[in-house]
């Protein structure tokens, strides 16, 4: 199975029900890039998270018939929700922290743009970005043998994320004030609080970090909490924070 190709389709596994997959790159990938031909296996991850074994029973140019063949258990989930709020980054270093993040165990992403963000996204230009994260997201996804597609949004500030936050369990502001003052213990406290399926929102400055301004719009409904003892880059941030949750409730379980 390991070495079998991995796809997503958007509904729920049935065994007495046929499948197609007719998304147009998955349809290209499957019968250019891997030249699979009808009898060959995929793996297949549906809607609610059910994973096969999948023979290709025909293929044609707009979709891919599947015959359920042998159900697979996987659990490759973060026993939390955890959305990972950042600033607007460089286009490159951001689409680098999207996808290892994914690989690591996010649920959700939420790019926005902040008050010391450099970069500025245009609303004419926020479908044309998400469109291109998301098939980032996706890939990865898929590569990381994960069994949900992490969403992407945009926000144009902070004050938008500030309106959502009673959907979350924990509210965690990366503030490197806090670890250039020795808070290193904090952030493995919080972590060891956490149950499963708590919703976490983690918020992340972009390079120039978080502003004052930002950080007290908070300040009632967060945690602020530094991570170790060194200052991290903004793409940096999020995956050391995903590590540490990894590490205190996977592998410590």
């Amino acid at each position: 199975m390991i070495n079998l190709q991995r796809y997503f389709i958007n509904q729920n596994a049935d065994e007495n029900q046929r499948f197609f997959i007719e998304d147009r790159e998955d349809v290209h990938h499957i019968t250019h890039v891997m030249r699979y031909k009808e009898g060959n296996h995929i793996i297949i991850t549906f809607s609610d998270k059910k994973v096969y074994k999948c023979e290709i029973i025909s293929i044609n140019d707009n979709n891919i018939e599947l015959r359920l063949d042998e159900k697979q258990d996987i659990n490759t989930e973060l026993p939390q929700h955890i959305t990972i709020c950042s600033g607007l980054i460089k286009a490159d270093k951001y689409e680098w922290m999207i996808q290892k993040a994914t690989e690591m165990g996010a649920s959700e992403f939420i790019a926005v743009g902040m008050d010391r963000s450099v970069v500025k996204l245009n609303e004419s230009k926020v479908a044309k970005k998400i469109d291109r994260w998301q098939k980032i997201i996706k890939e990865a996804a898929e590569q990381s043998y994960r069994l949900t597609i992490p969403n992407i949004y945009f926000k144009s500030n902070l004050k938008a994320i500030y309106d959502m936050i009673n959907h979350y369990d924990y509210v965690l502001i990366a503030y490197e004030e806090q670890a250039k003052h020795g808070d290193l213990s904090h952030f493995k406290h919080i972590l060891k609080q956490f149950e499963s399926q708590d919703r976490v929102l983690m918020i992340f400055g972009p390079e120039g970090g978080l502003s004052d301004k930002e950080v007290s719009l908070f300040q009632e409904h967060s945690t602020l909490v530094g991570l170790g003892p060194r200052i991290l880059r903004a793409e940096t941030a999020p995956l050391y924070a995903l590590s540490a949750v990894s590490f205190e409730k996977e592998l410590l379980g």
